[in-house]
């Protein structure tokens, strides 16, 4: 059922008073009759209209939310109060920096970086590199490239080479061995303090990479799967995994290989970073960049600026 516009503006006014008065216990000290036991939790997965809720302590609760409140997933803040039995209730939703959706479902929020994890086997291919790019891009989520598997190069200065257009378009590239342990400590120190996803397609090692940093993955698994009953679907869900050397990992196997959700020509242009200081530039102002003359990117090519493989890449998105 559609809320009319009162009945929202009435919802967004009962959680911010809720926030506000979590925010004012934490502060003060000051215990009400409703807020006395209420506290600030981080949401590690969701099964159905169930949540598994961390309060700071580290402590676990299996919690509902209230009707009122909108969806809540991996990666959210939540303010809950607890119940009996280490369950809860999550009264209120705490602001979102940023979220994910595929399909137009909501999968994770409060996401730092993605991953993109291609390797030397199976091949990296330059159009799935800039589909998972594109994605990123118009989803406003900063997408970082690992190359893995690199003791499987015969020429590492070929591959350097081949990455070397996604850094000139200002995107870090780490260049991985999780099986030689090449590079892997200075990619666990860059993984501190934030929230993480890795996408991938099958078989890049994006698994061994995520058992390299989380050793006890299947104990978490376990505990996960004991505390909120949800059995083997625990690996089918969303959830957000504590590395021990720092930050977090939200693992969605269903999120881990997409493809471009129904994105417009507009929005695959505008997920090209390199081009959009020209975007608007063009003579006519419906310029395709295809064939038009005094194209501003077809110039910026022609100039070196950006990089031929991209954009022919872009015209083979658009189906140019």
């Amino acid at each position: 059922m559609d809320l009319t516009r009162r009945q929202k503006w009435r919802i967004e006014k009962i959680q911010a008073e809720r926030i506000a008065r979590a925010n004012r216990v934490a502060d003060d000290n000051e215990l009400t009759s409703e807020s006395d036991n209420a506290q600030t939790g981080l949401v590690i997965t969701r099964y159905g209209q169930r949540l598994l809720v961390e309060a700071q302590s580290g402590e676990l609760y299996q919690c509902t939310g209230r009707r009122n409140i909108e969806l809540s997933v991996a990666g959210d803040q939540v303010i809950f109060q607890t119940t009996d039995n280490n369950e809860g209730v999550v009264t209120a939703l705490l602001p979102r920096d940023n979220f994910l959706t595929r399909s137009q479902k909501l999968i994770a929020a409060n996401i730092d970086e993605l991953w993109l994890v291609v390797a030397i086997e199976p091949h990296y291919q330059f159009e799935l590199i800039d589909r998972y790019l594109v994605v990123a891009e118009n989803a406003g989520l900063p997408i970082n490239i690992v190359v893995n598997k690199i003791e499987l190069s015969d020429d590492f200065d070929q591959v350097k080479h081949d990455f070397s257009l996604y850094e000139s378009a200002g995107y870090s590239v780490h260049y991985l061995s999780v099986k030689a342990q090449t590079n892997v400590a200075e990619f666990k120190a860059q993984l501190k303090h934030k929230a993480h996803i890795f996408l991938g397609q099958s078989g890049v090692g994006k698994s061994s990479l995520i058992n390299e940093l989380i050793p006890d993955l299947n104990l978490r698994v376990n505990e996960i799967s004991t505390k909120s009953k949800l059995g083997k679907h625990t690996t089918t869900n969303t959830t957000l995994y504590h590395i021990p050397s720092g930050g977090d990992l939200i693992d969605s196997p269903g999120i881990r290989e997409f493809q471009l959700d129904n994105l417009t020509d507009k929005e695959i242009l505008s997920g090209f970073k390199e081009f959009k200081p020209f975007i608007g530039e063009c003579k006519f102002r419906n310029c395709a960049h295809i064939n038009e003359p005094k194209c501003a990117i077809k110039n910026a090519v022609e100039d070196g600026v950006i990089h031929p493989k991209r954009y022919h890449s872009y015209l083979q998105l658009i189906g140019a």
